[in-house]
């Protein structure tokens, strides 16, 4: 196994535990009444995700040479990815999902931007393909990711719009 494949491993297992731990908080949102919204697009990250993953695994050459630059920025965007979860704890869902009346969670890097979930997943589509220089799944994922974004980001403004306004989560 080369270097990359091994990073390769590393996001396939993050992304495995990702959807077990999503599929375990959206159950207990939606029992606590949680409202799922943007379901119709939701399909549509897991073909590009996996046509990205697809085209990792099948078009880079296994001897390609690592940019540490990359695989540096990699793995502190992964700290940035653990700061999420942490932050929104039993909140943290791949979908969007909404619990009418509840306060927006406004710690961790929610203090700083709207949607820090969706920068750790920019920069992952762009920097894994550019540790092993696959220039080219970067720039093509990375638009077909923003395009699929601006929709979600959109969908999830409008879900979240009416808690906006409810006091701090410093009780959740």
């Amino acid at each position: 196994m080369t270097a990359f494949h091994a990073v390769l491993a590393f996001v396939a297992a993050q992304r495995g535990v990702e959807l077990w731990l999503s599929a375990r908080n959206a159950n207990r949102l939606k029992r606590e009444g949680g409202v799922e919204v943007g379901q119709g697009h939701y399909p549509l990250f897991f073909l590009v995700h996996g046509a990205w993953f697809a085209s990792l695994v099948f078009g880079v050459p296994a001897d390609a040479a690592l940019r540490i630059w990359a695989l540096a920025l990699f793995v502190l965007v992964q700290i940035g990815r653990v700061w999420v979860m942490v932050s929104l704890g039993r909140y943290w869902t791949t979908r969007v999902i909404t619990l009418p009346g509840r306060p927006l969670v406004r710690r961790g890097p929610y203090r700083l931007i709207r949607h820090p979930n969706y920068a750790v997943v920019v920069a992952e589509i762009a920097l894994v393909p550019m540790i092993a220089s696959a220039w080219w799944i970067a720039v093509v994922f990375s638009v077909l990711n923003g395009l699929l974004l601006a929709q979600r980001v959109r969908v999830e403004n409008r879900a979240l719009a009416p808690r906006r306004d409810l006091p701090s989560d410093a009780a959740i």
